[in-house]
């Protein structure tokens, strides 16, 4: 073989090479983007549970008190004092 053709053969082979490693970079580059949007996605899911945890936390400790009972009295059985006047707006 003459040494034309081993150079035209290396010369072949490290463009393969290099269009491999292009290649890979750019799928690699893809997959940390991914990534990225997942660790940012989950860092929110996190936060937004934390909070949602303190707040029930809050609530757990309040739902024994007088206040709490007769708030949810109120609000969701519409359960009022025996002497309290309840005026009701038909408006709505």
């Amino acid at each position: 073989m003459s040494i034309f053709k081993i150079n035209k053969i290396m010369n072949l082979i490290l463009i393969m090479f290099i269009i491999y490693a292009i290649f890979i970079f750019i799928n690699q580059q893809t997959k940390l983007n991914a990534y990225s949007k997942d660790i940012s996605y989950y860092s929110t899911q996190i936060e937004e549970l934390k909070e949602e945890k303190e707040d029930l936390e809050a609530t757990q400790e309040n739902v024994n008190s007088k206040e709490y009972i007769e708030k949810v009295a109120r609000e969701k059985l519409e359960m009022y004092l025996p002497n309290e006047t309840v005026y009701i707006d038909i408006n709505k």
